[in-house]
């Protein structure tokens, strides 16, 4: 793929309004009543859409810029993370497993700067992809929270999230074996 400076496209600006949903999504976590939650968690998704439309309108139409390479992985650590940490006080996810989704994140992105400096990119791999996913339902899951359904939400995204940070961690595993092994040479 080519690499244009035009930052003025769509995935940019897709990329643009999945930061501009945070907020709304904080603000809405605060009033702490189901209904508000629920909002909360239908934003959510449209922020994650907008993550993956963003991704396949550049892969379809060849759009990709230094800022939009830059601008996508940024949106989506400050969506997961804001949201993670506004669940903690709601009491939907313990401290430790967002300090430990944090260092992880901090982790990568120290490896993806040094690749960078001797101008390797590393893509994110299959597992990394998987982390993400289960990440991600986990998120909304703990965004509905209540039982609906026969479903307790709230113990189902418990589990994905827990199971997303086992992923990350062998994730970032094999991100250092391979880093190592190009940024040593």
């Amino acid at each position: 793929m080519n690499k244009n400076n035009n930052i003025y496209n769509l995935p940019n600006i897709l990329t643009i309004c999945r930061i501009l949903i945070v907020p709304v999504i904080f603000f809405l976590l605060f009033f702490k009543k189901e209904v508000y939650e629920l909002y909360a968690a239908l934003f959510f998704v449209l922020a994650m859409g907008t993550d993956f439309i963003d991704g396949y309108i550049a892969r379809k139409r060849n759009i990709v810029t230094t800022f939009g390479t830059f601008l996508d992985p940024i949106a989506d650590k400050i969506l997961v993370i804001t949201i993670l940490i506004m669940l903690i006080p709601l009491h939907r996810i313990p401290a430790w497993m967002v300090v430990l989704i944090i260092i992880r994140e901090i982790f990568i992105t120290g490896l993806r700067a040094i690749a960078g400096e001797k101008g390797l990119v590393i893509p994110a791999g299959k597992i990394g992809k998987w982390k993400t996913s289960f990440q991600m339902f986990g998120i909304f899951f703990l965004l509905i929270y209540y039982t609906h359904f026969y479903i307790n939400f709230g113990e189902v995204g418990y589990w994905l999230i827990l199971f997303s940070i086992i992923l990350s961690f062998y994730s970032s595993y094999k991100y250092f074996i391979g880093a190592s092994k190009i940024i040593l040479n």
